[in-house]
């Protein structure tokens, strides 16, 4: 039987969550230089594209089916082919733990689809400027194969973290720690931006980032309350804890600022945001309020302090993937083994601050980060080396001096040529010509 209330409410959801792929170009788009916004909006749509396109073909299949009974050494690793095409999806349901509140298995494929889509995008904000748009089209089909897939299902389809009672409830590893570490292999490859740290490379339109921290935001409700999969008393908590989380994380970051370089800034106060709703994720559905606003303290502070770790070590991670979506996952996920107040959906375990907290909880919440983080890293390194081999991964220096957007999609993000042309002084002089369009 199928709930038409969990089915409405599931559906809202998954809009809310793919809303947010759009939101995230937004936000990047305006973090980069003007030359280059189009291009990194880009990068953002083609992985609703190419995503989507595996996710129906084999990725759904992979990632939530199980091989066999479910119960061999195979099915701990990676899920079946039963689904290829989602045959077998259509007429199914997703049973829930109330009969009552079944609904279709199309719906949760769809959902999980969303997830999929925006952490393969999340990658993108580490090479801004700078990678070929062909070769990011492959590098995502083929991360989505060998990493995502296979990461959902070892912790939510069935795998073996799974299996051992690492929780993760809506991706703080799954997602942001996977994107986290895919995006600082994916800068070591591709190396520097010309110019990093000599020139100025400030976000060149700042309402377009608070656009987008608008959308992610919004959607974030259905990507953390959605994860309960039920309208109902945990997706209430998740949901008050996502606002509380990133509100608290967004005010400790421009704090952070104000002490630190005497201003708060609108980056500042979107880059908090952000890392509240990262570090929140994989935890609110198991914690109190009291908890999810030091979990949001935590970040904002730690993440205000991680994105300068990348002028320190070296790596040219032009959007603070590392800094925030790393670091605010790690933060959130073993979080839970202190704070976790609720049982989890298989036993009684809580965080070791918590009355009756189970040291044993700890130990697992900081072993998925960690494994999931290598095995993100170590795969992606390896897809980014041996794209660079064969295609290149790098725009040409000279195209890179021009700007990807005309040299790549023979466009601009702003056409201002027409206004100059009809008598208003161009503040940086007469136009440049016409970069040559080089492959991608």
């Amino acid at each position: 039987m199928i709930d038409s209330g969990t089915t409405a409410w599931m559906l809202v959801c998954t809009a809310l969550v793919l809303l947010m792929t759009p939101g995230l170009a937004f936000f990047y788009g305006g973090m980069t230089r003007a030359k280059s916004v189009l291009n990194m909006m880009m990068m953002s749509f083609v992985s609703i594209i190419v995503v989507t396109v595996a996710w129906v073909l084999y990725g759904y299949s992979l990632a939530f089916d199980a091989v066999g009974d479910g119960s061999g050494f195979l099915n701990k690793i990676v899920g079946g082919l039963d689904y290829v095409g989602l045959s077998g999806v259509v007429n199914a349901v997703y049973e829930a733990a109330s009969p009552d509140g079944n609904f279709p298995l199309m719906v949760f494929s769809a959902f999980q689809l969303t997830f999929a889509i925006i952490t393969v995008a999340l990658i993108s904000g580490a090479i801004a400027d700078r990678a070929k748009f062909g070769a990011w089209v492959v590098f995502s089909v083929v991360w989505a194969t060998v990493v995502y897939f296979p990461v959902a299902h070892w912790v939510w389809g069935g795998g073996w973290l799974g299996q051992l009672g690492i929780e993760d409830f809506a991706g703080g590893t799954v997602v942001h720690i996977n994107a986290g570490a895919a995006a600082l292999a994916l800068a070591l490859v591709i190396g520097k931006r010309k110019g990093w740290r000599k020139e100025p490379m400030r976000p060149h339109n700042l309402t377009l980032v608070l656009l987008g921290v608008g959308l992610l935001w919004f959607g974030w409700f259905g990507f953390n309350a959605g994860s309960e999969l039920a309208p109902d008393q945990t997706a209430a908590l998740a949901f008050m804890n996502t606002q509380i989380a990133t509100a608290v994380a967004a005010g400790a970051w421009m704090i952070v600022e104000k002490l630190r370089d005497g201003h708060a800034t609108t980056l500042g106060v979107a880059s908090g945001a952000v890392a509240g709703l990262v570090a929140i994720t994989p935890a609110c559905g198991f914690v109190d309020p009291w908890a999810a606003a030091l979990i949001g303290l935590l970040a904002g502070v730690g993440c205000a302090y991680a994105v300068g770790l990348k002028y320190r070590l070296g790596y040219d991670d032009s959007l603070d993937v590392v800094g925030v979506h790393l670091v605010g996952g790690v933060i959130g996920a073993v979080a839970l083994g202190f704070v976790a107040a609720y049982p989890f959906a298989d036993g009684q375990e809580k965080g070791i601050l918590i009355p009756g907290g189970q040291l044993s909880q700890l130990g697992l919440q900081i072993l998925g980060p960690v494994v999931v983080g290598l095995y993100s890293f170590v795969i992606s390194w390896v897809i980014g080396k041996a794209i660079d081999k064969t295609m290149g991964f790098r725009i040409p220096e000279e195209a890179e001096v021009a700007g990807v957007d005309a040299t790549t999609h023979a466009e601009t993000g702003y056409d201002l040529g027409t206004v100059y042309a009809s008598g208003v002084s161009s503040p940086n002089g007469p136009a440049a010509p016409a970069p040559k369009k080089v492959d991608a």
